[in-house]
């Protein structure tokens, strides 16, 4: 499940930005939380009651696994303006002015192509097929209830997965917000260094400690 937010624009400012919206997995953001209770936990019982390496190894886990799990459940989140879609993943920050944009594409996972023909995927909107048969059945139900005359003109459309409102909301700005002075320019991407360096620190301490074991 994927759920916008807003941030309000900073104050005195001479030119207010736009507010963006957040898309960021509600499910993803849950199971982080559950699997780092457990992985903290499990850590602090090792780190507390263990005898010999124990510890050792179970410190070092925590250095690799944590940030790790972080990264891929509550880090994910794509921020939309008026100028430019920021893209959060696990291990990279990638910026796109609308004007570099030539599509935003649904299948099995929901991606972003440049006009260089650049792909980035949106692990913030994950895709749900079960949501989107579920959607589907809806509006089934919506279509065949129309045809037999027992919905008004007026009723609501059924809706959409959320995924896919969450894209289709993304068309809408890249489609009403091309031509912006600000959403002009090239694509950015930086590494996520402070979720890779505690991760690569943990994983050579634990290789080592079991080397040497």
């Amino acid at each position: 499940m994927t759920t916008p937010d807003h941030q309000p624009p900073p104050p005195d400012a001479s030119r207010p930005e736009s507010r963006d919206r957040v898309y960021r997995s509600s499910a993803g953001i849950a199971g982080g939380v559950v699997l780092l209770a457990i992985i903290g936990w499990l850590g602090i019982d090792a780190l507390v009651s263990g005898h010999g390496r124990t510890p050792w190894l179970t410190l070092a886990g925590l250095i690799l696994m944590v940030p790790l799990v972080s990264a891929f459940t509550l880090r994910p989140a794509v921020f939309a303006n008026e100028e430019r879609l920021r893209v959060r993943n696990p291990f990279r920050v990638i910026v796109l002015p609308w004007t570099a944009i030539a599509t935003l594409r649904s299948g099995y996972s929901n991606e972003v192509v440049t006009t260089d023909g650049d792909k980035y995927q949106l692990w913030a909107i994950p895709v749900s097929l079960r949501s989107r048969k579920r959607a589907a059945r809806r509006q089934a139900r919506g279509a065949a209830a129309e045809s037999g005359g027992r919905v008004s003109p007026a009723a609501p459309a059924p809706a959409r997965a959320q995924a896919d409102q969450a894209m289709d909301d993304l068309r809408e700005l890249a489609e009403a917000h091309p031509a912006t002075e600000g959403g002009q320019g090239a694509v950015s991407v930086r590494w996520a260094y402070e979720v890779m360096g505690p991760a690569l620190a943990g994983a050579v301490v634990l290789a080592i400690l079991l080397a040497v074991g």
